[in-house]
């Protein structure tokens, strides 16, 4: 049977994978609910549409044009391919981890990155939930076991950081092994990068309107809705919880050894293309075009000390 959970103002309960069954539910009670947000709504209310592209502080007023992306992506994709064949003929190890927001594009971004590279060389992890046995193991056991070998590039879809935001918000750890968690990821990196791999972290960020644009859209796609998951329907709801749990995760792991780097990602087009801009210019690879990587945009790739000294993740109030 599916499990049923609540949407944000939804007014009744969400059945996945059956929409007819939630609409014969009844809501439950739970987090302070988003006003006029109903994901199974046909159309979504102009006031949550109008404010989703400048949601959470965006600094765009319009989205980027396909047919300039399209033309910025192209020799961006070279370089990775450059960057790739260096880490092979180096044997270096590279890892990039993807965090944020329900919605806000982390797998769109990586495959982007991995497009058009040797899928023997660059790998994308995202695993399940642990099994009873990895709930036994040492908490990073079984991520240690994805890192890569030499030569090979692995993309972390979510990570280690689960325990710091969904593990947190939702109370599937204790607060304490939340806790325990903040003090050591910054250990456990510092090992990695000991070691000799070269960590990137990226954490995307999207205002909460346009999380509710997104999560309806997926909703309302056939071929799209495999996406959603229950723990999905909380992030309305629960958006300043994850807030707090977010700014707390990017303060308290960021390190000289593996800072997080903030991806304003309310127009998908500029955030994929300036994460990959990050990613190439913060790894020494050869023949390093410059002017084929361009000027990266600060205003969508942003440092944690400047992002949490404008105020952080945005919160509903």
């Amino acid at each position: 049977m599916a499990k049923k959970i609540s949407g944000a103002r939804v007014k009744n309960v969400i059945e996945l994978p059956s929409a007819k069954a939630a609409r014969r539910a009844r809501p439950r009670s739970g987090p302070k609910q988003a006003k006029d947000f109903d994901i199974e709504a046909d159309t979504l209310p102009e006031a949550i549409v109008d404010a989703a592209y400048h949601s959470g502080d965006y600094p765009y007023g319009k989205r980027m044009k396909r047919k300039p992306y399209a033309r910025e992506m192209e020799p961006l994709q070279i370089e990775l391919q450059k960057l790739m064949r260096w880490a092979a003929s180096h044997r270096e190890r590279i890892v990039i981890v993807f965090e944020g927001r329900d919605g806000a594009g982390k797998g769109g971004t990586i495959a982007r990155f991995t497009q058009h590279l040797n899928p023997r060389q660059a790998r994308i992890v995202a695993l399940p939930k642990p099994s009873d046995t990895e709930k036994g193991q040492w908490y990073f056991q079984r991520y240690a076991a994805e890192m890569p070998t030499a030569g090979e590039i692995v993309f972390f879809d979510r990570s280690w950081y689960n325990r710091a935001g969904v593990e947190r918000v939702m109370g599937f750890c204790e607060p304490e092994e939340s806790e325990h968690f903040l003090r050591e990821a910054p250990v456990f990196e510092g090992m990695l990068a000991r070691g000799g791999i070269r960590l990137i972290k990226l954490f995307l960020t999207i205002g909460r309107e346009m999380q509710m644009t997104r999560l309806h859209a997926r909703w309302h796609d056939p071929l799209k809705r495999w996406k959603l998951s229950p723990i999905d329907f909380e992030s309305i709801p629960r958006f300043d919880d994850y807030s707090r749990a977010f700014d707390a995760m990017l303060a308290r792991t960021s390190t000289e050894a593996a800072p997080w780097h903030v991806v304003r990602s309310n127009d998908k087009l500029r955030a994929r293309l300036n994460a990959i801009r990050h990613v190439l210019r913060a790894i020494p690879y050869a023949d390093k075009d410059e002017a084929a990587i361009g000027r990266l945009d600060e205003e969508i790739v942003v440092s944690v000390a400047r992002y949490l000294d404008k105020g952080g993740e945005p919160e509903a109030g």
